[in-house]
């Protein structure tokens, strides 16, 4: 089969590789879109330690069943699917709580690190076990069905803490998981919804998906606005971060009203300065989040009644192939470049048996 492979930092080649055999709770899917995460392309210089060549990345995705396991009975050849980027378990106690994306054993596909390595769906065939796979309704598409993985890490983290009809939210950050993030918000009834960010074309896009205001973060008076734009101008109910730095988790824990909440998803930063009494003094609920734990079909669901528009985000749809040229170009950070989704030829499943390459 052909793939895109990191053959050394900064260097993708599209090669001939070993198809890979399913094992017995595993099944063969044909890949037929796969979104590249912001993970891809900062991993791809090295810099993050988990994406050690040689390695196929890419875990956002969605293809179709080419062969089952043996021991596989909820999926068979031709269901349209997509899959978790998380391998779990299903043993530890954090899975058997529905934790899953606590799993002291996880590991995320497209990954190689010291700990362990998992090829990913930059290919044309990619096998997973069984049980993290979902099966598409007919409304939506694989291209479509490729942005479930990021658009689940959002509607986790939206709802570490319920939000409410008519509740009030800020979201600082409105990149890819920050815009979804706004989008759920809006499907759950979050009224008004205030974008955040330093970049003015970020917050033009956000006000079309959905949000009420927009305000760059480079202005002095962010905060005030964020306040003025506020029912009683007393602050929102919930402050998303999905940036993580000092800047944003400040203004994210300033923005929020007294008893409110803060959800902290991004985490550019390992360590912050934290307003702790600011916390403290007006009883703020903080929640962490981390990955997902099984809201894909909540997500097919709101993708397949159109009340979440993932293809607004994506800004290009390119063969595998040209992957290279792509990856490198988001990574440059190239004006009008969002999400880009990659999409294999594949050719016909193989009959014989190659030798597994990603398990």
């Amino acid at each position: 089969m052909k793939a895109l492979v990191l053959t050394e930092y900064n260097k993708f080649e599209y090669l001939d590789v070993e198809t890979p055999t399913p094992k017995e709770d595993e099944v063969l899917l044909r890949i037929e879109a796969c979104a590249v995460c912001g993970s891809d392309v900062h991993g791809m210089d090295g810099s993050s330690g988990r994406r050690q060549p040689p390695v196929i990345m890419g875990h956002e995705a969605a293809g179709q069943v080419a062969a089952v396991g043996a021991k596989v009975t909820d999926l068979q050849v031709g269901d349209r699917v997509t899959f978790d980027s998380t391998v779990y378990c299903n043993r530890c106690p954090s899975c058997k709580k529905g934790n899953v994306n606590l799993c002291t054993d996880r590991q995320v596909l497209g990954v190689s690190c010291d700990d362990y390595r998992r090829n990913g769906a930059f290919a044309e065939y990619m096998t997973v076990p069984s049980y993290i796979c979902y099966k598409l309704p007919d409304s939506v598409s694989y291209v479509q069905a490729a942005m479930v993985e990021p658009m689940a890490i959002a509607y986790h983290a939206a709802t570490r803490t319920p939000i409410e009809a008519g509740m009030s939210v800020v979201i600082v950050g409105v990149g890819t998981i920050g815009l979804l993030t706004l989008q759920i918000a809006k499907a759950m009834g979050a009224n008004p919804i205030i974008a955040v960010d330093i970049d003015q074309a970020k917050l033009d896009t956000a006000l079309g998906n959905g949000a009420s205001h927009a305000i760059n973060s480079n202005d002095p008076d962010a905060l005030a606005k964020i306040l003025e734009a506020t029912p009683n101008k007393e602050g929102v109910d919930i402050a998303f971060d999905a940036t993580g730095i000092d800047a944003t988790v400040n203004l994210s824990v300033r923005s929020v009203k007294l008893n409110g909440a803060i959800v902290l998803i991004g985490n550019l930063a390992q360590n912050t300065n934290f307003p702790l009494q600011w916390v403290v003094t007006r009883q703020l609920s903080l929640f962490g989040t981390c990955a997902s734990a099984g809201e894909y079909p909540e997500c097919l669901r709101l993708i397949a009644e159109k009340k979440v528009d993932v293809e607004a985000l994506i800004s290009k749809v390119v063969p595998l192939e040209d992957g290279h040229e792509w990856i490198t170009r988001v990574y440059n950070r190239e004006d009008g470049l969002n999400k880009i989704v990659v999409c294999p030829t594949p050719t016909e499943a193989p009959t014989s048996t190659p030798t597994p390459e990603n398990n």
